[in-house]
């Protein structure tokens, strides 16, 4: 019997003992410590996401509180910490990442001497002063021909041609009378001995006519210096008049080749600069020369004024008329070494330069929009006359880039020069909430609204709408139209019809769309008239939620430029970036 009640007594314990290991487990067990880290994490996460910006890797202006995936290309947003120094208008930050996409590269400024490698096109001519015309000094016939054909060398003194001519045989008897008459009458002998000479007949031709007595049929052309027939105007038999070319004789010894330089390329060039250059039938060799001769004119067809250097050709390898093409190696003319940035820094917008500089006072990359002046390129290179000291590193690569990231934020940049300005003006344009009626509550006036104020203020909703459509179009004529509707449709709304709180409300509010209202129509550009649409936008949409509308209206917002707008469609239709047309996202529906 006892050892049955201590079995009995046994069991029973041990059954309590599991039954209180369970349920402390249920109630103590398990819960306490992970409560602990749970609440410790949550904290953390809250920490952590406080002051915490997200931003879009491939779109750096996207700035977003929470979150999330970027409005324009879906990726996931990431976070950036927010702190430090002052970001102004001029300056804009961009993530590691958005580098690494973009390819951003920096450069440090440096100074150097400036050195170009200029290529100049080029012909080679015959020295103009070695070309010698030899023409008919008196009419005749042309009886025999020596030189024949063109490219025929020839000495100074050489027979060319002899000719037949009466008027010289007129002329040569009345030299034999003049002849018979000089003691008599000397003057007549002179004047017809200075006729031959005219024609080119020398003093021994004179006097072997005056000695002999006899008539010569045919005179001799000569060569008048040594050279290479490069014109043969005549065959014979053939009548010549008095000074008609007959040949062309240019000496090839010494040639010209001429380069065309451009007005940019000017200043690289003086004479005296070494000049090589080949030709093409003799590819390998490389001639050199010296600059002799620099056009002062420049050539209004070509753009281009001429430079001149001058060769030795005593083997006859160069030969007029074959195209050259040289290379001068310069450096440009200045007391000290000059500032020299890569041309790929440069972002040209007309006459202003402008350069991107790394602002290494903020721990993410920021970079500063600077204009510069700039003086001549040498070899890929500016030189800099202005705005930037050495030192200082500017973006090298991806310019473009970081460009258009500051467009997109309305910073400074090459496009929007006067953005600072915009800003300014805009931080005087943002509208005070008032202590009664805040931004963010929502009045409901719709049953003190009489018909009459409705209809009115729904022509007004039906002209803004109209407007914002044409922004979305950027069509300057319905811009225009539109933005003059709505001023009319505002004024004729009758104050009177409405009392108490619901007129105060809508006073204060049409106060500021009126007068935005205004300022959306007398703007001379589309970008001045969206930039007053953006707060108009604002009272519109809180008296449309106070006071109704006849039909269902969207509430709009684009985050790239922080802005809110009215819309009759669900589907985004942004009006501020056309090219951007569905970004953005409804954030709110108001019911009729």
């Amino acid at each position: 019997m006892n050892q049955k009640i201590d079995k009995r007594t046994w069991y029973f314990g041990l059954g309590f003992l599991a039954l209180g290991l369970l349920l402390g487990w249920l109630f103590f067990g398990g819960s306490e410590e992970p409560a602990e880290e749970e609440t410790e994490l949550a904290h953390e996460h809250g920490e952590d996401d406080e002051g915490t910006i997200w931003t879009c890797a491939m779109h750096p202006q996207i700035r977003m509180d929470e979150p999330g995936l970027c409005p324009i290309c879906g990726m996931e947003l990431i976070p950036v910490q927010e702190g430090g120094a002052v970001v102004s208008d001029y300056e804009i930050q961009m993530t590691e990442e958005a580098l690494q996409l973009a390819n951003v590269q920096t450069t440090v400024v440096q100074q150097a001497e400036p050195t170009k490698e200029i290529y100049l096109p080029g012909k080679v001519k015959a020295e103009e002063t070695a070309v010698s015309d030899i023409t008919a000094r008196f009419p005749g016939r042309i009886e025999r021909l020596y030189v024949n054909f063109t490219g025929q060398e020839v000495k100074k003194g050489q027979l060319l041609a002899s000719i037949y001519s009466p008027e010289l045989i007129t002329a040569q008897k009345e030299l034999l009378v003049a002849a018979r008459l000089r003691e008599t009458n000397p003057s007549f002998y002179e004047s017809a001995v200075r006729k031959l000479k005219l024609w080119n007949l020398s003093d021994a031709q004179i006097r072997s006519i005056v000695n002999s007595g006899e008539l010569q049929d045919n005179f001799n052309i000569y060569a008048t210096q040594s050279g290479t027939v490069v014109a043969k105007n005549v065959n014979e038999g053939e009548y010549v008049s008095e000074g008609q070319p007959l040949f062309q004789v240019t000496g090839l010894d010494d040639l010209w080749v001429t380069f065309d330089a451009y007005e940019s390329e000017l200043p690289w060039i003086e004479v005296g600069d070494e000049i090589s250059f080949t030709v093409q039938s003799l590819p390998g060799e490389v001639f050199t020369s010296t600059v002799t001769f620099i056009d002062p004119v420049i050539n209004p067809e070509t753009r281009a004024a001429s430079v001149r250097t001058e060769v030795q050709n005593n083997n006859g390898k160069l030969k007029p008329e074959m195209f050259a093409q040289g290379v001068l190696q310069s450096d440009l003319d200045l007391p000290t070494s000059a500032l020299m940035i890569p041309r790929t820094a440069v972002l040209w917008t007309g006459k202003r330069a402008v350069v991107y500089v790394k602002d290494n006072a903020f721990e993410q990359p920021t970079f500063e929009f600077r204009e510069v002046e700039l003086g001549p390129e040498a070899g890929g290179m500016y030189v800099v006359n202005s705005g930037l000291e050495p030192g200082e590193e500017i973006v090298t690569n991806g310019v473009f880039q970081v460009d258009a990231a500051a467009q997109l934020q309305g910073k400074v940049s090459m496009m929007n020069p006067k953005a600072a300005e915009a800003a300014d003006v805009e931080a005087n344009l943002s509208q005070t909430s008032t202590f009664k009626y805040v931004e963010g509550d929502v009045a409901d006036f719709r049953a003190q609204v009489p018909a009459a104020f409705k209809k009115q203020l729904n022509d007004v909703v039906d002209a803004y709408l109209l407007l914002k459509e044409a922004l979305v179009e950027a069509d300057e004529k319905e811009i225009a139209k539109y933005s003059t509707a709505l001023v009319v449709a505002l004024d004729r709304v009758d104050d009177k019809l409405l009392k108490g709180e619901a007129k105060d409300f809508w006073e204060e509010k049409k106060a500021f769309l009126f007068r935005h209202a205004k300022l959306s129509k007398e703007a001379d550009t589309i970008e001045g008239k969206r930039e007053n649409f953006i707060f108009l936008s604002q009272p519109l949409i809180k008296i449309v939620e106070a006071f109704g509308a006849r039909q269902t209206l969207y509430v709009d917002y684009c985050p790239m430029v922080d802005a809110y707008w009215l819309s009759a469609v669900e589907e985004i239709r942004n009006p501020f970036m056309p090219e951007m047309l569905t970004c953005g996202e409804v954030k709110d529906v108001i019911k009729p």
